[in-house]
């Protein structure tokens, strides 16, 4: 559901913006990947935040692996690797998006019951329960979501196999505008609902703590939380709340509006950039960012 019928004006202006965005993407996701690794390996492997950031390198893993792809579309004008590969790297983007989503809220959830319960952790009796635990998950998502996808992805209408990622026209029948709707509806929620808690956990130490705020591990542990709230505050929610519009645009019309397909293309592209994740996760660990945080804290106390 990511392709649209845009103009050759419209695809010479969106074609270098996306061909730049995917590249950046592409190198900036697999820093975040090597980086996170060698985090991993210190990282309590029994721990359930650590299982979801596992499974997010995983997500994120799969996903780059078909951005060269998509790169060689840009780049060459034209899809040659078939029309059922063009429909997998399609649907990947939009697999990639709500699975980073699941996982973002598996570790924001974990993360605000070991603040209001007070634990120091929340973990799995043994190694091997996580094992299970991610291994149930993608045999949920090989056997269930990715055959559902490539049964029912783009096959009710007649598409070019040289013009990749233009499957709008699917939108316009019944039941794929009330899945769709329902999914936007749910993200959005969602999402409200872990920003209030975010707000409420941040609020909460600053007036208990103070001074003394940045002396916490605890809340250098929420900051880390603010990365995944920023995350889909920016690259998620305004293609999820556009999606909306656009769902009624091509509901209404028997043609798909240029310039609504056009945006609908650039905000459905930045939830790519939520690949910069783990790059930022690591970095928001190290101690020069704590130093800069604790800098302007204290700049600010001082006035």
């Amino acid at each position: 559901m990511a392709g649209h019928n845009t103009s050759s004006c419209d695809d010479a202006i969106l074609t270098p913006h996306l061909t730049r965005l995917y590249f950046v993407v592409l190198i900036g996701g697999l820093m975040g990947i090597i980086s996170i690794l060698f985090l991993l390996v210190k990282m309590n492997t029994r721990s359930v935040t650590t299982t979801a950031v596992i499974n997010l390198v995983v997500v994120h893993s799969v996903f780059l692996l078909t951005v060269p792809f998509r790169l060689t579309y840009l780049i060459k004008h034209t899809w040659i690797f078939g029309l059922p590969f063009c429909k997998f790297v399609s649907a990947m983007l939009h697999i990639h998006m709500y699975l980073t989503f699941l996982f973002y809220v598996v570790i924001l959830v974990i993360r605000y019951l070991i603040f209001f319960k007070h634990k120091d952790k929340v973990e799995f009796y043994r190694k091997l329960h996580a094992v299970a635990a991610s291994t149930a998950l993608w045999i949920l998502v090989i056997t269930i979501v990715v055959p559902l996808v490539a049964s029912q992805y783009g096959i009710r209408e007649g598409y070019d196999k040289h013009d990749c990622f233009k499957f709008h026209k699917e939108l316009a029948h019944v039941y794929a505008q009330v899945i769709n709707y329902i999914i936007v509806i749910i993200v959005i929620v969602i999402a409200v609902v872990l920003l209030v808690f975010q707000s409420i956990i941040i609020v909460s130490m600053v007036r208990k703590l103070r001074h003394s705020l940045l002396s916490h591990q605890e809340f250098w542990a929420q900051l880390k939380n603010l990365f995944f709230i920023v995350v889909i505050l920016i690259c998620f929610l305004p293609y999820q709340f556009f999606r909306i519009y656009y769902l009624y645009t091509v509901a209404h019309s028997s043609h798909c509006n240029n310039n609504v397909a056009f945006y609908n293309e650039i905000l459905l592209s930045v939830t790519a950039i939520s690949c910069f994740d783990l790059l930022l996760f690591v970095l928001g660990g190290s101690r020069w960012f704590k130093q800069k945080i604790t800098d302007l804290w204290n700049r600010l106390l001082c006035r």
